[in-house]
């Protein structure tokens, strides 16, 4: 019984937001310009469950490159109202169009100048009214067998929130690095802005050693700076190898005095290499196709400047 009612519920709310495609006409396009062309903010509100739903709407909006504010309509009635200029554009939401805080703050916010969309269940009422334009999103019934709880209500003004943000965010051209920008602190803006420069070792963490060095003295260089290598170079400071864990091991199988001999003969020859500048996920897909711990770091004339440890990434978030 419990799944049936669960499928029941899920069946009546896809198909009331499926009836919202419909509705997706020449008054939705008036809508979205509006917010388009607006020099301010689109300040939501909502009371009860579409509150809820409204401050949702307005993350997404400012999160997609339209900056947004929600403001409690009842806290609105007691000084908040404050916030809302005559640039904003305030957007409200009410299944019936006559919830008593959103009705008593209209007068003001016409007196203030702001445009007003009601996203209503009832295009008839009140609020859609006084509106400049009306986002109908009525549904049939509730999911909830009592038809009290909001539920379907409530969906379809989600789903209808999330239509005029994605188009929004078409119509302003909208790309990737501007979603990272506004994203810094998740896995997606560190994929998008965090460069090879900006985790990479340097200085004392990062070994370099000369070709002619012994392998001892470099061992003793890759654990001072606590690290899986060290970047090998020749006489003008170019990398030309790179000396690993790895190759100290397939080393140790055929040479047993290894460590007095010179690294040039068991480094790695013309390692995978990157610049700086380079987005620090292009260095661990690198690490992954090529199956490595480690890649130097170099610049134009191919001098290592750092070195980038797959647990480097691991501490930035990436992996």
């Amino acid at each position: 019984m419990t799944r049936v009612i669960a499928k029941k519920v899920l069946a009546i709310e896809r198909d009331a937001v499926s009836s919202l495609i419909k509705r997706i006409d020449s008054n939705f396009e008036n809508v979205v310009n509006a917010v388009y062309k607006i020099k301010g903010r689109v300040i939501v509100t909502g009371l009860g469950k579409p509150g809820f739903i409204a401050q949702k709407i307005s993350a997404t909006l400012s999160s997609t490159g339209t900056p947004s504010l929600y403001l409690h309509p009842a806290e609105a009635l007691h000084g908040d109202l404050g916030t809302v200029t005559k640039d904003d554009l305030v957007l409200a939401l009410s299944n019936s169009g006559e919830t008593e805080e959103i009705i008593k703050i209209l007068p003001i916010v016409k007196k203030i100048g702001a445009k007003l969309i009601a996203m209503v269940g009832n295009p008839k009422s009140s609020l859609a009214k006084n509106a400049d334009y009306v986002l109908d999103v009525s549904v049939k019934r509730e999911a909830c067998p009592l038809g009290l709880a909001p539920t379907t209500s409530t969906t379809v003004m989600l789903a209808m929130g999330d239509a005029l943000s994605v188009a929004l965010l078409d119509k302003k051209g909208f790309k990737e690095k501007d979603f990272a920008f506004y994203h810094p602190g998740g896995i997606l803006g560190k994929r998008l802005i965090l460069k090879v420069g900006d985790i990479m070792r340097t200085g004392a963490a990062n070994p370099v050693v000369r070709e002619n060095m012994s392998i001892k003295r470099v061992l003793l260089s890759i654990t001072k700076a606590r690290a899986g290598s060290a970047s090998v170079v020749d006489s003008k400071g170019r990398l030309i190898g790179i000396f690993t864990d790895g190759d100290l091991r397939r080393h140790l199988e055929v040479e047993p005095d290894l460590i007095s001999k010179k690294v040039k003969d068991a480094m790695t020859k013309n390692p995978t290499v990157i610049k700086k500048e380079r987005l620090a996920a292009e260095a661990f897909a690198i690490l992954r196709s090529k199956r490595i711990d480690e890649i130097p770091v170099v610049d134009d004339k191919k001098r290592p400047v750092g070195l980038l440890d797959v647990q480097d990434l691991l501490k930035a978030g990436l992996v």
